[in-house]
């Protein structure tokens, strides 16, 4: 590590791990492929084609066409723009919330400490999915509602990981010596602890767009999210429900494109989680 940055050591260590390079390499197929969408889809991804309904895969059609003949591929890249917006915009969120919700809680102790906690418990007394039914029913389905939504149901278990740190942070030397020579209470919280106390956070975050996407995914299928004829993966599998006898493509293609998602984010989560862990670091060298 020496002559080197924290950075770049962290790096190093997450590039051994050949499954968190499989991760970071699925999530930036898909990321590229979202950036890309209107130049590499071969066709208008709301075009209808009354002649070429439910066409099976072919050179033409790659991933085949719907029950509109709309080419199923095309409507497979534009769909990674919403998924993937979603999932990054919604973690922004959440982490946002509970970073400085844990950040607070920690470092004030005592019973404003008991007081943010005990609300953190109501929050997660309540199943998350359907908490998020609850609050998408109230408001009309879209992208920017769905993102909020999200986000502001899923930051309590940040708060925990960052009180935690926070916890185990506040009492070290240098926080000390920050306060023996007069730095303010806000200049210790965001400049000398919550550096330190952002890893967990990025493992969390990195997990939990995996986990947005898939409810995004749920809500679509279910015809709470994104609204047609904007294309996301879930609102392309309830399209494909109804032929999925006759037509297979229409779900297996999309639910390929959730899965391998998915498991990318899962993949360079757990990687992230090995890299930065100081026992890993400590106990190997």
């Amino acid at each position: 590590m020496k002559g080197e940055s924290i950075g770049v050591y962290y790096w190093r260590r997450l590039k051994r791990n050949p499954l968190a390079m499989l991760g970071l390499g699925l999530i930036l197929f898909f990321t590229l492929m979202a950036l890309l969408a209107p130049v590499i889809s071969p066709w208008d991804p709301q075009k209808i084609n009354l002649e070429e309904i439910l066409s099976p895969p072919s050179l033409k059609h790659p991933f085949g066409t719907d029950s509109l003949g709309r080419d199923l591929l095309s409507r497979v890249i534009w769909g990674s723009r919403i998924s993937l917006s979603v999932g990054f915009v919604a973690v922004g969120i959440s982490v946002i919330i509970g970073t400085i919700w844990g950040l607070v809680s920690g470092y004030a102790g005592g019973k404003m400490d008991n007081f943010l906690m005990r609300i953190v418990d109501i929050m997660l007394c309540f199943p998350s999915f359907f908490l998020v039914l609850a609050l998408i029913a109230f408001t009309k389905p879209s992208i920017w509602n769905i993102m909020a939504v999200i986000g502001v149901t899923s930051w309590m278990g940040v708060a925990r990981l960052v009180r935690a740190e926070v916890l185990s942070l506040k009492e070290r030397e240098f926080i000390l010596s920050a306060k023996s020579v007069g730095c303010s209470h806000l200049r210790i919280m965001f400049r000398h602890i919550l550096p330190n106390a952002l890893s967990p956070v990025w493992v969390a975050a990195t997990l939990g767009v995996a986990g947005a996407i898939l409810l995004e995914s749920s809500l679509s299928f279910l015809g709470l999210g994104v609204q047609p004829p904007t294309p996301s993966w879930g609102s392309i599998i309830t399209e494909g429900k109804d032929n999925l006898e006759v037509a297979w493509w229409i779900t297996l293609f999309p639910g390929l494109a959730i899965l391998l998602a998915v498991l990318g984010f899962n993949l360079l989560g757990e990687g992230l989680r090995d890299a930065l862990d100081p026992r890993q670091i400590f106990g190997r060298q």
